[in-house]
């Protein structure tokens, strides 16, 4: 029989999917501020994704090494955010693959992890393909998600954090 710790509910761990952009940079902030305020973590996510050279050998290993440097310096400095607002040193994950897949392998890896947080993009076309694919139930996600409107400022975040 499995014993559940009545606590668990207060250990929030709130992932994040980064990838440099503003809306991003919305999610981050909710994501910090909300685990600070209720005594959670975060982890953040950048996934990297194919990028079609796969038959150019040369090129797909340059890219691929261009790609993980990129990512190391987005969770760097995103961590640092998180840091900032008060927060412990986020947990970090660098995948490579379809980025809905790989949000769901890591919630499914990691049970710790209680909250999805993504930003809508400000486009008037919509709110984005990772935030749709999601919304939509195509991707297989078994925690809530919250989105942040990314166009928030960080004092409009504040006050609602």
């Amino acid at each position: 029989m499995r014993v559940m710790d009545i606590n668990q509910h207060l250990q929030r761990k709130f992932l994040v999917v980064v990838d440099g952009t503003p809306e991003a940079h919305a999610a981050l902030r909710f994501a910090a501020r909300r685990a600070h305020g209720t005594g959670g973590s975060v982890a953040l996510l950048l996934v990297i994704e194919a990028a079609g050279f796969e038959h150019w050998l040369g090129v797909e290993s340059l890219m691929k090494e261009e790609a993980q440097d990129e990512a190391e310096r987005i969770l760097t400095e995103c961590s640092g955010l998180v840091e900032l607002l008060g927060g412990e040193k986020p947990v970090t994950h660098v995948r490579h693959g379809h980025i809905s897949e790989e949000i769901a392998k890591l919630i499914e890896q990691d049970p710790s992890i209680s909250t999805l947080v993504l930003a809508a993009g400000s486009d008037p076309a919509g709110p984005g393909p990772l935030v749709s694919s999601i919304g939509s139930g195509r991707a297989a996600i078994r925690i809530p998600v919250t989105i942040v409107p990314g166009h928030l400022t960080d004092d409009e975040i504040d006050a609602l954090t």
